[in-house]
């Protein structure tokens, strides 16, 4: 479990971490210490609620509306999700992955992040103080410089659910909150987002950026084709009036689709709402996904296809919903999101629908009341594709975590405490 370090503590840690002093280029910063050493005691207290477990913490502390800090109390200690990413030459990236995690653990920022030859991926959640202290560590290098970042509030209760303090349910950090409060992952991967094409570079060529102000009247347009680039389980609870669906279940198929299509046409894969001759992929396209970075990339493969006008959403339809009202808005449904809010409405609201721990697929209410649902084990998009042996291993698997409290607690791999006869 990881635990927020004293300031003595993390200065040895740091003095005997001669792996980070060997490369220069990714120091950590010198002024690394404890975010809140510079708070009153009352603040720090308060801090030391809203941060995370302590080490010697063996209960969840209970929130009421009292010990909330108020609005102008927050500020730089509030909860932020943030959702980052950059497409840059980035050959010895494996030399950011240690100081990088380190500094996560220390600042006890939670979520994950993606480190590849081209560049870097991540969405991250903490203290607004010290998710723009990991994300200043980032920018030391030049080269990653200019992230292209979305930011998402978290709400009070999410921000008590995410540390666990709720009373009513303790440890429920691995169930509701944005990320598990005691977990990040830094990973090394051959690619940010899996196009599976080496070819493709958006560092060399990319589509046109379009801002969230002027989309609306580029897919209004008859002469665009406007195609969603995401997968099918987050097409199925929103996309934009008349967008193109492929049917991809990854990324990576968006190649094959694109083949077919050059065979076909547009016809099999067209919205029931779109209104496109029976033809081939137009000279014009203009392309989304949740935040970015796999229409940029799809925009890169289409014009190395030969396609000469290829727009793509700026910020993705996460910063859509963000800057565009309701009342304008062409979005229909929610947007799935890769962390356990699921999906999020206009204005960056956290929306209704929950997660299967089956298939990671996103369900709603009316989908929990059907005789495939089963929590922890399925639901029905997967019922029918588990076997009976797979679904007994996921009701143990859940009846493990009812007895020893969900993934991300304070006592995460511990045994229940035995209890005495006095």
């Amino acid at each position: 479990m990881l635990r927020c370090t004293s300031p003595l503590l993390l200065a040895l840690s740091l003095l005997s971490s001669a792996s980070l002093t060997s490369n220069p280029k990714f120091l950590l910063p010198s002024t690394c210490q404890p975010f809140n050493s510079h708070l009153s005691h009352s603040q720090k207290m308060r801090m030391t609620l809203s941060k995370c477990f302590s080490g010697t913490a063996a209960n969840p502390i209970p929130i009421s509306p009292s010990n909330l800090a108020q609005p102008h109390e927050l500020d730089s200690h509030s909860l932020v999700v943030v959702s980052f990413y950059k497409f840059s030459d980035f050959p010895d990236n494996a030399d950011l992955r240690k100081p990088l995690k380190q500094l996560c653990q220390e600042l006890c920022v939670s979520g994950g992040i993606i480190l590849a030859p081209e560049g870097n991926n991540g969405s991250i959640c903490g203290t607004r103080e010290s998710v723009e202290r990991v994300l200043g560590f980032i920018h030391t290098d030049d080269r990653l410089k200019g992230l292209r970042q979305i930011e998402s509030p978290v709400s009070p209760e999410q921000e008590a659910i995410h540390h666990g303090h709720s009373s009513s349910s303790p440890l429920a950090a691995g169930e509701v909150a944005p990320f598990r409060w005691d977990h990040v992952r830094v990973k090394l991967k051959k690619e940010i987002v899996t196009l599976g094409i080496p070819d493709v570079s958006p560092i060399e060529k990319v589509g046109k950026y379009v801002s969230p102000k002027v989309w609306n009247a580029l897919i209004s347009d008859p002469d665009t084709v406007v195609i969603d680039v995401r997968n099918n389980y987050e097409t199925r609870i929103g996309m934009f009036k008349g967008a193109v669906d492929p049917c991809t279940t990854a990324f990576r198929e968006f190649p094959s689709w694109h083949a077919k299509v050059e065979k076909k046409g547009l016809n099999e894969n067209i919205n029931k709402d779109a209104e496109i001759p029976k033809e081939k992929m137009p000279k014009r396209v203009a392309m989304y996904c949740t935040g970015g970075i796999r229409c940029e990339k799809a925009s890169s493969f289409l014009l190395s296809k030969g396609f000469e006008e290829v727009y793509h959403l700026k910020g993705g339809v996460l910063k859509y919903l963000e800057e565009v009202p309701k009342t304008e808005s062409l979005w229909e449904g929610e947007c799935f999101v890769f962390d356990k809010r699921v999906s999020v409405e206009h204005g960056l609201v956290q929306g209704n629908f929950k997660l299967c721990y089956g298939c990671k697929q996103p369900v709603s209410d009316a989908e929990m009341e059907a005789a495939e649902w089963e929590y922890g084990v399925s639901c029905p998009y997967c019922y029918w594709l588990k076997s009976e042996e797979e679904k007994e291993r996921a009701r143990a698997r859940q009846r493990q975590f009812e007895a020893r409290g969900i993934i991300g607690g304070p006592d995460k791999g511990q045994r229940p405490a035995v209890k005495h006869k006095e």
